[in-house]
């Protein structure tokens, strides 16, 4: 297994030094892309003494630089055994000096990031997939044959699958990170965005088309792939790989084609997805008509806006003349209603609650009084004192009638329950308040992991709910349609239950 180690030869992008280490390692990557290995410490000092903020750095302070960049890995400092032309290069040793591969990797990104900026970049080519379909019917064409091709031509065509769907997954990521980003969302609500954004809405349009056209030929054709005829031309690409000259060790084929298979799996998965997840494809189609969809929603809410401060004179204008050819006062009234609306409307509030039963309609509650009291600031309300009265005779009278309202439920219950069940599918046309009951079970053991709730009168209750069935329940005031409920009481009431 491979171990995350820590990598030295980083360190000198977050050193305190890194302005001149990476001046020196930038250098070294330039010279490198020009084909020049080994370089001389004088021909670095003579590069950097150009560079303004290197006017007072002196050639001990670049060798100890070198020096230290040697320990991080980060050059390769090799011994120059040629002749001396002088008594101080005879005394002391000359190095050349290469950068390593860690390093040209690390500049090489560095560099590309510098050029991209701190934005996404990305872009949504279809004809990427287009290219990308036709190496795929290639290489279809290709497993099809008696005798496959040679081995470096089977390289280069994996290698070129692989070129198009790497470019794909990074442009339209990045691409799709860039118009969700921060800074696209600003510009876009700006008055700006109005001037170009069909452009941008039929740049995604295109992209959705051209994707649908090409993606479902490219869906086909990989599900119609044989495995078996796959691994035969990974084999030969392996074999061209093992034919290029390297020093390091020759990995285990085994390991290549385990390699090579994750690769394709990779494309697979992204193309047609897998039992745990939809496809990056389906994703990537879905995301962009979001985006389509916002930009709609924005440009629509702009031009809300726009049209909010435009100047309505000229309709104000039209309306007046309208008004001026009018001779029936009565039409005049109907024009103004529906150009201003209705000018005697008052919308009256009042915080009074008559009652707490949530299933009282409005028609069967009692008239409201309320009282207007002046806007001023000096007024206060006239109190006088009053004696305590006791509320207890009313008070049994309200538990009393409650407990009966109580006992004439349970006994209701009783009549529709068969053993310790009541099922919603046997019942015949049941009372409104008996409707609502069982509701309100059913809503309330949803809520439960279990499905077991306490009623109103002290029950236990098991809610058994279908998920195929559907029967009618019929009430009172009506009959609708539901699962098929059973309802399983797990215990006796309390005092005024049985």
């Amino acid at each position: 297994m491979q171990s995350f180690k820590k990598v030295v030869e980083a360190s000198y992008l977050t050193a305190e030094k890194a302005w001149s280490y990476r001046t020196i390692l930038r250098y070294f990557y330039i010279q490198h892309e020009r084909m020049r290995e080994f370089l001389f410490p004088e021909e670095i000092y003579a590069y950097l003494n150009k560079l303004p903020d290197f006017a007072d750095y002196t050639e001990e302070q670049l060798h100890q630089d070198l020096d230290q960049l040697v320990k991080w890995n980060n050059l390769l400092a090799r011994q120059e055994m040629g002749r001396a032309y002088s008594i101080e290069e005879f005394k002391k040793k000359r190095f050349r000096y290469q950068c390593t591969p860690y390093t040209v990797e690390f500049e090489r990104m560095l560099l590309e990031m510098e050029k991209s900026g701190e934005a996404f970049g990305g872009s949504l080519e279809k004809k990427e997939f287009e290219r990308l379909y036709q190496n795929l019917v290639q290489l279809e064409t290709v497993l099809q044959q008696p005798v496959l091709s040679k081995a470096d031509e089977c390289s280069q065509l994996w290698n070129d699958i692989f070129t198009y769907f790497r470019s794909i997954t990074k442009n339209t990521s990045d691409y799709i990170a860039h118009i969700n980003s921060e800074e696209a969302e600003e510009r876009m609500y700006t008055e700006a965005f109005l001037i170009y954004k069909d452009k941008f809405t039929a740049y995604l349009r295109d992209f959705i088309i051209g994707l649908q056209h090409t993606a479902q030929k490219i869906q086909l054709l990989l599900r119609s792939l044989n495995i078996d005829e796959l691994r035969l031309f990974m084999q030969q690409v392996i074999v061209h790989q093992q034919h290029v000259p390297r020093f390091e060790d020759i990995t285990d084929e085994t390991v290549l084609m385990e390699e090579l298979e994750a690769r394709w799996q990779t494309l697979m998965t992204w193309f047609l997805g897998d039992v745990y997840r939809e496809s990056e494809l389906e994703s990537l189609q879905t995301r962009t008509n979001e985006q389509i969809r916002r930009i709609t929603r924005i440009v629509q809410r702009l031009g809300e806006r726009h049209h909010y401060f435009r100047s309505r004179k000229k309709d104000y204008l039209h309306l007046a003349k309208w008004f001026a050819s009018i001779e029936d006062i009565h039409e005049a009234h109907e024009l103004s209603a529906v150009a201003f609306g209705v000018f005697h409307t008052r919308h009256l509030y009042s915080d009074h609650i008559p009652t707490e039963d949530i299933y009282t309609d409005t028609w069967e509650e009692q008239p409201m009084k309320h009282e207007t009291k002046p806007r001023i600031r000096n007024y206060r309300e006239k109190t006088k004192a009053g004696a305590i009265i006791s509320k207890e005779q009313e008070k049994e009278v309200a538990r009393q009638k409650y407990l009966q309202e109580k006992l004439v439920e349970q006994k209701t219950l009783e009549k529709y329950m068969v053993g310790n069940e009541i099922k919603v599918e046997k019942l015949p046309i049941i009372e409104t308040y008996v409707r609502k009951m069982l509701l309100g079970w059913i809503g309330k053991a949803m809520a439960k992991e279990d499905y077991t709730i306490k009623t109103e009168h002290g029950r236990l209750v098991k809610v058994h709910i279908s998920r195929t069935k559907r029967v009618q329940l019929h009430a009172v005031d009506g009959s609708m349609e539901m699962p098929a409920v059973t309802f399983e009481f797990l215990n006796k009431g309390n005092k005024y239950g049985t």
